[in-house]
């Protein structure tokens, strides 16, 4: 996709699932904004990363007892459709696979074939940015 086909796609993804209107922190905000920028621009894994921050942040501020809560706790404890659960599970895992990696040195992969990790981190780009916008937007106002 180049970054038009991009653009479309995230202004597609409202359409289709903005129903009504959403009240969201500036925090939240400018986090999608970034997260909408990564993708735009191709930059996947970023936007990847930044699309879990807007998540985390749409939720603590939706569903947080401490401010303090995991990530995983936030999602268990929040008030949403279980597939979409599941699918910021999947989300979560995924990320916590990029920022928590065991070993630096076993990257073998990734140098004999880096098209598979370019195709499967658009693939989760495109993922994050859904997921990003089914949670902002799973109790709006009319």
């Amino acid at each position: 996709m180049n970054q038009d086909e991009r653009w479309t796609y995230l202004v597609a993804l409202d359409d289709e699932l903005l129903k009504g209107g959403v009240i969201l922190s500036e925090w939240c905000c400018f986090i999608v904004r970034e997260a909408d920028t990564a993708f735009a621009n191709g930059a996947n894994l970023a936007s990847i990363l930044t699309a879990v921050s807007g998540i985390e942040t749409y939720l603590r501020s939706e569903h947080s007892e401490t401010g303090k809560e995991r990530l995983v706790e936030l999602i268990n404890r929040a008030s949403i459709d279980g597939n979409l659960k599941n699918d910021l599970h999947t989300l979560r895992k995924y990320r916590n696979k990029w920022v928590h990696i065991d070993d630096p040195w076993d990257d073998a992969g990734l140098l004999e074939r880096p098209e598979d990790t370019d195709f499967e981190l658009e693939q989760m780009a495109l993922f994050a940015a859904h997921a990003l916008r089914k949670t902002i937007y799973d109790n709006p106002w009319v």
